[in-house]
Formats: C-alpha cells, structure tokens, sequence
C-alpha cells in the first residue's frame, strides 16, 4: 500500500486486478514501503514514534547506498548477457530495476509444475540467445530446470550451466548467516548473478 499502483507490475499469469508481488527486488522500490511500516508502529506505539521515524530514515539511508552498491556490481555484466533465467517469474522488478530481461520457467506462483511445452520452449530460447547459465532458488527444487538443462544440452552442443549458488525468492537465509536480512539477500543474489554471468561459457 506504501507504493503508488503505477510503479507496480501486473501479474502476467493471473486477473489484471492482481499485482506482483516480488515488489523488495526492486531495492528502490523496497525502500518506500520503510514509510508505511512506520506509520504503522507509530500508531500502535505513538510513544515511540520518534524512534521508529529515525530507524526508517537511517534504514532508507542504507538502501539507498545498496542500490548504489548494486548498479556498480551488475555493470561488469555485458548487455547481451544480462537475461536471467530462473525457476519462476519472481524478478521482473530486478529486471525492470537494473536492466535485464527475465524469464521464468513458472509463473510468479509456485504451485502449478511446468509442462514439457514450458521446458521445450524456454530451453529453445536458452539456446537461440546463447543464454550461459541459469538459476534455481532456495524455495524452489531444482527438477525442472535440470530438464531444461537437458533439454539444451539435446538440441545444441551449449554447455548451459545451472549455477552451483542458488537465488533467493521468497524467503532470506538462515539468521546469522549471510542471506540472513534483506540487504545481505539482496548482495548474495548479485553475486551470484554476476559470477555465473561472467565467468560462464567462456
């Protein structure tokens, strides 16, 4: 509710009255909903607002330093490398955020299985773009993207690779490790783009 409906994304795959919801891909766009959330402890606990009003601020500060942060990561990644192709269609807004065309092998939901058509398809995509690598995620099983893999590997001599360090979608990694709060997720994901990106099909 803190972000304006025109800077969301329909859903490609459901009624147009549904959004997206991988809004926290798009750090920029993260950032505003700190507004709503302090709105909303402070009314809660009015006594505290000033904190929480000082917390968001300080918070937004770092994000915005992230997106910063990021941009630089990502520009080694040469224009015609910049697709990524993942388990599901949870990072149209990275895409639309920093620049790259995405394809997810489901829609933005988990639940339904891709069909042999979903893999034949993305699989014939990977190999007319010369697409080097492509990424599972941590709430995802890898399965149908080894079908992908092999259905590449059945129609060209592309040595596709699936990339050994998997994304974060809908969940952050254990507490105490390095995936474990948002902006440590968010420096994982990108480092595990830009280092199959670059170094893969070379």
């Amino acid at each position: 509710d803190s972000i304006p409906e025109q800077q969301l994304l329909r859903s490609p795959d459901a009624s147009e009255a549904i959004f997206d919801p991988h809004v926290w891909f798009d750090v920029a766009l993260w950032s505003q909903t700190t507004r709503g959330m302090c709105q909303a402890l402070s009314d809660l606990d009015p006594v505290h607002r000033a904190e929480y009003e000082a917390q968001a601020a300080n918070f937004r500060r770092e994000l915005e330093a992230l997106d910063r942060e990021i941009r630089e990561a990502l520009a080694v990644i040469p224009k015609e490398r910049r697709v990524l192709v993942t388990a599901h269609d949870a990072y149209r807004y990275f895409g639309r955020a920093y620049g790259f065309e995405v394809r997810g092998l489901q829609g933005i939901s988990t639940v339904s299985e891709p069909g042999i058509s979903d893999v034949q398809d993305l699989a014939r995509f990977i190999v007319d773009r010369r697409i080097p690598a492509i990424f599972g995620e941590q709430s995802v099983p890898d399965r149908s993207l080894l079908a992908v893999q092999q259905s590449v590997r059945r129609i060209s001599n592309d040595n596709l690779l699936l990339s050994p360090s998997k994304l974060y979608s809908d969940s952050l990694g254990e507490p105490g490790s390095d995936a474990g709060t948002y902006v440590g997720m968010m420096r994982c994901n990108v480092r595990t783009i830009v280092t199959a990106l670059t170094t893969s099909g070379q």
